[in-house]
């Protein structure tokens, strides 16, 4: 039984597929250099029965020959973030119990010596792609097909498992709803170890027959040129990216401006998400680009669920209607169904795109559902049909810059500091990462800490977004009755802090 996005590439042959900073690759070439990958990893077995294969590799060929492979072994993708610390990529080894570690040449210094410390099998990229071809298994489409990350309200992150059938109806609903076409051409700049970066973008382009074209890393001036030189139709980023092209495009000159624009009008479609988009951003970006950018809704666990319309109102605010094959309700406080318009409510969504399960958190996995809806704790009102995003139903969840970050998880990475006794960690809201990671603080007698010196440790051991940007140096932790720190008081800090500065 051959996976439906390898069908999908067989019958795309010859057509491009990849551009990345290497070079250009038809699908042919993605397909033999999977088959290769896939030779490699395994070795003297027939298949690999869903043993799970973590990987980094940067964005391009590789990538996509390391992923495809692993599936057409019959082993499960864990892709690794290259902007994680080695203690995060290591829980992630953990976790999951990965029993092979793919790695790009680049990061075999800080890889290799946790593989073999773990006696996990060490493969390069270089390696793998090498490979002698030979005969690949059968894999079922309702076989575990990814392992992606996500914090939620316990301290440290949570496998969410997909099936091939997940994935292949997440990629479906959004090529149908967002009218994708084998002539379409996308230029990728979001990260590869996220669900957004992944299917919205690369595996939806895949399955259309339409090119992706792959930027190591995200540079405002990079994408314009781009967007100026290539005949691209589709982007898609988060909102602080779109506010990093407004501030690029406000400081060029007005020759480069209007260059710039009229590429931007030449595009279909350009989507926002991942974060609330602010109404100021989306009309900033249509004052520029010509273009209503299309905002929707979703979560590693299900995929996208809601999805302003393709052809037809986009509103401000709002994340749109449900996309198709998805079923999405809003519930009160006691799991009631809320019919009418203008309450709100807590998201539950059903649909083939859910995903199998939480890895190894059986106790999870069935604390997130109620009666088969998936409950995903966004808060919401509906009006028209158009659903808009009210905030999360937990304090402890942070959106920053696209990313799902949870408050429990830094804390208990800042407890660990030598100079800190206690720490209580808020979301605070922003124009520019919607979220902003805020540290309250109490130091142990007799020591200091400013911002710079906890940034720099954090960096050693926390993702970039998820290391705070600012920093209150208290007494006391404003606490309730029962002891208990009050969110909410720290966050009224933080934001009275900032209208000081105003």
């Amino acid at each position: 039984m051959t996976l439906p996005i390898i069908e999908k590439a067989i019958a795309h042959g010859d057509r491009l597929a990849l551009i990345d900073e290497g070079g250009a690759y038809t699908y042919a070439q993605v397909l033999v250099a999977s088959h290769r990958v896939a030779s490699c990893l395994l070795g003297a077995e027939a298949d690999l029965q869903e043993a799970r294969v973590a990987f980094m590799a940067p964005p391009g060929l590789e990538y996509v020959a390391v992923q495809w492979g692993v599936w057409r072994a019959g082993g499960i993708a864990v892709p690794l973030c290259l902007a994680h610390p080695l203690l995060e990529i290591e829980y992630v080894l953990d976790d999951t119990g990965a029993s092979i570690l793919v790695a790009h040449p680049d990061f075999e210094a800080m890889l290799r010596p946790a593989a073999e410390e773990r006696g996990i099998r060490f493969v390069l990229t270089t390696e793998a792609m090498d490979a002698a071809a030979r005969d690949l298994p059968e894999v079922d489409p309702a076989r575990r097909a990814m392992i992606l990350y996500t914090s939620g309200t316990t301290s440290k992150p949570k496998g969410v498992v997909t099936t091939h059938r997940n994935v292949t109806a997440m990629i479906t609903s959004l090529i149908e709803a967002w009218g994708w076409t084998e002539d379409d051409h996308i230029l990728h700049v979001l990260p590869l170890h996220h669900a957004h970066g992944i299917v919205n973008v690369l595996l939806c382009a895949l399955w259309a027959g339409a090119v992706c074209e792959m930027l190591p890393k995200f540079d405002a001036e990079t994408v314009w040129q781009r967007f100026a030189e290539r005949p691209l139709t589709l982007f898609m980023a988060v909102p602080t990216i779109y506010g990093r092209l407004i501030r690029a495009w406000d400081e060029a000159s007005e020759g480069t401006q209007a260059r710039w624009s009229e590429a931007c009008a030449a595009m279909r479609l350009m989507v926002s998400g991942s974060a609330a988009l602010p109404v100021s951003v989306l009309a900033k970006w249509q004052s520029i680009s010509g273009h209503t950018l299309l905002e929707r809704y979703g979560m590693t666990e299900i995929g996208m669920a809601l999805s302003n319309p393709l052809h037809g109102e986009r509103r401000p605010g709002f994340v749109g209607l449900p996309l198709p094959g998805m079923n999405v309700r809003l519930v009160d406080e006691t799991g009631r169904v809320i019919d009418e318009d203008g309450r709100q409510g807590e998201i539950e969504v059903r649909g083939p795109n859910i995903f199998l399960e939480y890895w190894n958190r059986p106790d999870a996995t069935q604390q997130a559902f109620r009666d088969g809806w998936f409950c995903t704790g966004d808060i919401s009102v509906r009006e028209d049909g158009y659903y808009r995003i009210l905030g999360r139903s937990s304090v402890d969840i942070i959106k920053t810059g696209g990313y799902k970050v949870s408050a429990l998880e830094i804390e208990e990475m800042l407890r660990t500091h030598p100079a800190l006794r206690e720490c209580a960690v808020v979301g605070v809201e922003d124009p520019e990462w919607g979220e902003r990671v805020c540290a309250a603080v109490i130091c142990r007698a007799d020591e200091t800490l400013t911002l710079d010196a906890l940034r720099a440790w954090a960096k050693e051991r926390l993702a970039p977004y998820k290391v705070p940007s600012r920093l209150q140096v208290l007494d006391e932790l404003p606490r309730n009755v029962m002891g208990k720190v009050t969110k909410p008081a720290v966050k009224a800090l933080f934001i009275a802090t900032a209208d000081e500065r105003r």
